[in-house]
């Protein structure tokens, strides 16, 4: 069973849902695996969780 793992920002569960089916879709097709055998997980990181050129996002925008 081949999982797919995504790290991002806060996503809807509009996004999500449409991720799961295009990462799934192109995965099967990629790895001729039927779309049934795929896990996809998906990590929501805060953006005060995640640091870019040694500073945080959260700081960045300010």
């Amino acid at each position: 069973m081949p999982v797919i793992t995504v790290e991002a920002g806060k996503l809807n569960k509009e996004q999500k849902s449409k991720l799961v089916k295009e990462l799934t879709r192109t995965a099967s097709k990629a790895m001729n695996v039927p779309e049934q055998a795929f896990i996809v997980l998906v990590k929501e990181n805060d953006i005060d969780n995640i640091g870019f050129g040694g500073q945080l996002m959260s700081e960045r925008n300010a």
